[in-house]
């Protein structure tokens, strides 16, 4: 059965009010065609300077972003997930240390009901060849420690999220839990996607058989940082079935679960590890 799903590329600013503007354009353009809708990472804000108490605001009685998404998904009765957004707690209710905030991954099924929530795992913290050079991810965002599989009428759905993408094992323990597709909504700087964005998009999916789905950040900010863009889904056999380039946009795929079921009968993988 093949299932079409809308990944939204954006092109996020700093402020929340001018991005929830666009993501609601853009999913209710993605809302005709496709009853699953993907967001990029840092949708709601990117490289903010408010991130705490963006996060805060969003654990109040009104959070101003889960609501809009909440209210979004059950007028549309369609799929959210809800790329990454910065929460001042975690999903235990414990305060994050250090006066940080969880990078959260939230899905709402077509009611507007939150069913999972994953806290990105790996920091970027890292030096990169462009203006910024120096990038602390954990200054701001404590890490998770939670693997999430979610059940959803497109199959089992692993969460995960950008830098997440380089740490294999991540997606061995997700592919054991049941996972049939992978997703990594993403802001990759344009230096790390030039060089490796889709070859690990395409490894991930070869190694566990599984499709992979990324929607991205794609152009310049407004905070002067540049991210690659080039949101994508790949199939289980490893190849690009749909792909954007950079700036803002809405990209189509189909999603055909037989075809997992299909490729992990006959190179079947899963049984054959021996360490």
């Amino acid at each position: 059965m093949k299932n079409t799903i809308a990944l939204i590329q954006m092109v996020s600013s700093q402020f929340v009010d001018d991005n929830l503007m666009r993501v609601d354009a853009l999913i209710r353009e993605a809302a005709g065609s496709a009853k699953f809708i993907f967001l990029p990472e840092n949708f709601a804000a990117l490289a903010a300077p408010n991130t705490y108490q963006i996060g805060e605001r969003e654990e109040g009685l009104e959070p101003p972003i889960r609501t809009f998404l909440a209210a979004l998904a059950d007028e549309l009765s369609c799929w959210i997930f809800a790329g990454t957004m910065p929460l001042a707690r975690r999903a235990n209710g414990d305060i994050p240390t250090a006066g940080r905030v969880r990078a959260a991954s939230i899905v709402y099924n077509p009611d507007g009901v939150e069913i999972a929530r994953y806290d990105k795992i790996h920091m970027f913290d890292v030096e990169v060849a462009d203006s910024q050079r120096h990038y602390r991810e954990s200054l701001t965002f404590e890490p998770g420690d939670e693997l999430v599989v979610v059940p959803t009428p497109l199959g089992k759905i692993g969460l995960s999220v950008c830098y997440d993408i380089r740490f294999p094992e991540l997606y061995r323990l997700l592919f054991a839990e049941g996972a049939e597709c992978l997703l990594m909504p993403s802001a990759f700087t344009r230096v790390t996607g030039e060089a490796h964005f889709e070859v690990l998009m395409r490894a991930r999916a070869i190694e566990n058989v599984a499709y992979t789905i990324a929607a991205c950040q794609g152009g310049v900010h407004d905070s002067g940082r540049e991210t690659f863009g080039h949101s994508m889904v790949i199939s289980p056999w490893g190849e690009v079935i749909a792909k954007l380039g950079l700036g803002e946009g809405v990209l189509l795929a189909d999603i055909d679960l037989d075809a997992v079921h299909r490729m992990r009968r006959d190179m079947p993988v899963h049984q054959q590890r021996r360490l």
